[in-house]
């Protein structure tokens, strides 16, 4: 069965509107699944990489993390001439901090159990979501470059990060701080850069050990098929 996602609009607690992407659980439903995206917004990577793990029994919601509910989403994985532009937003929002009420809203739109995954700056929000959200089973978090400045928090759910050896964008200090706050969790290191899920920084045996992690972690936490 091939899943294809639509543009739903939802509304956080504040009933502040945002835009997401939903895909339908392919095969007998697990669970739900929050998709966090980089800071390039729902792209067409993301929109794919959600429907691919809707094949896997994922109901999935892309909540956008930074644009108006009206906004375009992104023709293109990267566009270098807006990053400036982006960055801007992902400080604006807290590198991740102020996202949370909309992460909130994509949980609150599914049934349980719900997982959450976030890659770049939605990797930092993911981190932010298994400590301050509500409703969340899981989290697997991949190259949050600004999980350091929070890691005085700890997750309240099952939690596992992911890292690159060699990236540039986050330093092994960076890494090392996380690890000495929180000597118990789960914190994988691949030797690869960043961005190694994504077209453009793409590991494929990174890649593939990462979500294997990840997948296992979410069927541990309950995501055990349901009905079809």
């Amino acid at each position: 069965m091939t899943t294809t996602g639509t543009r739903i609009a939802l509304c956080d607690r504040d009933g502040g509107p945002l835009s997401a992407f939903h895909v339908q659980p392919g095969e007998a439903r697990r669970g739900g699944l929050v998709v966090l995206h980089a800071i390039w917004g729902i792209t067409p990577h993301i929109r794919e990489f959600s429907e691919s793990l809707a094949e896997h029994g994922y109901e999935v919601i892309a909540p956008n993390l930074l644009d108006s509910a009206d906004a375009p989403w992104p023709e293109l994985n990267t566009e270098p001439a807006i990053l400036d532009a982006r960055m801007a937003l992902g400080e604006q929002a807290g590198w991740g901090a102020a996202s949370v009420p909309r992460v909130q809203a994509a949980i609150d739109a599914l049934e349980g159990p719900v997982f959450v995954i976030g890659f770049c700056f939605g990797g930092t929000t993911a981190w932010l979501a298994s400590t301050r959200a509500h409703g969340v089973t899981a989290v697997s978090a991949f190259y949050g470059g600004d999980i350091v400045r929070y890691r005085d928090e700890t997750p309240k759910v099952p939690t596992i990060l992911h890292f690159g050896k060699t990236d540039e964008m986050i330093p092994p200090a960076d890494v090392a701080a996380i690890e000495t706050a929180h000597p118990d969790l789960p914190i994988y290191q691949y030797d690869a850069g960043h961005a190694f899920v994504a077209p453009s920084g793409h590991h494929p045996d990174s890649a593939r050990l990462s979500m294997l992690r990840t997948l296992q972690l979410f069927q541990r936490s309950g995501g055990s098929r349901g009905e079809a």
